[in-house]
C-alpha cells in the first residue's frame, strides 16, 4: 500500500545546524484536523512538526526533513537514553497524529503512519528499536506524559516495522488536495459492501453510481 505525502509548509522551522535525524518522535495532536494543522503553521504558536497523519490517512508534511521542526524542544525529566543535552529537535523528526491522548489510531491512519515510518527509516538509516522510535513523553515526562498516549500502537508498530508487513513504495509529494475533491473508483458489485464500510470508517462519503 502506498500513500501520497502532501506539502503544506509551516513557517515554524530553523536550521539543524549540521545535524541529521537519528530518531523519530511520535506525537498526538490533542486536536482535530485541520485546526491542528493551522496551529502548527501559525507563527504565534512557535511549534511545528515534520508531518501530520490524519484520521482518514492523509500524510501532510509541514517541514522538510533537512530542517529543524519545533516539536520537542522542551526537555523535562527525560528518559530517552539518546538525549545528548542539546535541543532534541536538531536530531529528530516529529510525526503528529490527529487525535486526543488515549485515542487509538484509525485503521487507515495506522497504515499511513506505518508507511511513513518505513520511508523515514529507509531515508535516514534509523534503527527500528525503542531508542530510535519514541514517544514525546520520553523527552518531556512531566508536561507531555500523555503524548502520544496509551492508545498508541507501539507493540504493533514495532512488530510491523520489523516484519515489513507493508511494502515500502517511493515517496510522492503533492500539494494539499481540495477537501471537496471527488474520486471515482470502479469496483465489482461483490466488493461494494467492503468499500462502503471502509469509507464509513474514514468518514468519507461514498456515493454509488451504476454504470451501463
Amino acid at each position: 500500500m502506498g500513500f501520497v505525502i502532501e506539502w503544506h509548509p509551516s513557517p515554524n522551522f530553523s536550521s539543524r545546524e549540521g545535524r541529521t535525524p537519528i530518531a523519530i518522535v511520535d506525537h498526538i495532536t490533542a486536536g482535530a484536523f485541520p485546526g491542528c494543522q493551522d496551529w502548527l503553521c501559525d507563527p504565534a504558536a512557535q511549534a511545528s512538526a515534520g508531518y501530520i497523519v490524519t484520521k482518514i490517512g492523509r500524510i501532510i508534511q509541514l517541514v522538510k526533513d533537512g530542517a529543524k521542526a519545533w516539536h520537542a524542544g522542551v526537555v523535562n525529566k527525560p528518559s530517552w537514553v539518546l538525549y545528548d543535552g542539546s535541543n532534541p529537535n536538531l536530531y529528530t523528526i516529529g510525526i503528529e497524529h490527529e487525535g486526543q491522548p488515549g485515542d487509538t489510531l484509525t485503521p487507515i491512519q495506522y497504515q499511513a503512519t506505518l508507511w511513513l515510518h518505513q520511508q523515514l527509516i529507509k531515508q535516514w538509516g534509523i534503527p527500528v528499536d525503542t531508542d530510535h522510535i519514541i514517544g514525546h513523553y520520553r523527552i518531556d515526562s512531566v508536561d507531555r506524559a500523555n503524548c502520544p498516549g496509551s492508545g498508541f500502537p507501539w507493540t504493533q508498530l514495532f512488530k510491523d516495522l520489523k516484519g515489513g508487513s507493508v511494502v515500502a513504495t517511493p515517496v510522492v509529494t503533492a500539494p494539499v488536495v481540495d477537501p471537496d475533491l471527488y474520486v471515482m473508483v470502479k469496483v465489482r458489485t461483490s466488493k461494494l459492501p467492503a468499500l462502503q464500510a471502509a469509507c464509513a470508517s474514514m468518514e468519507v462519503a461514498c456515493n454509488v453510481i451504476q454504470l451501463p
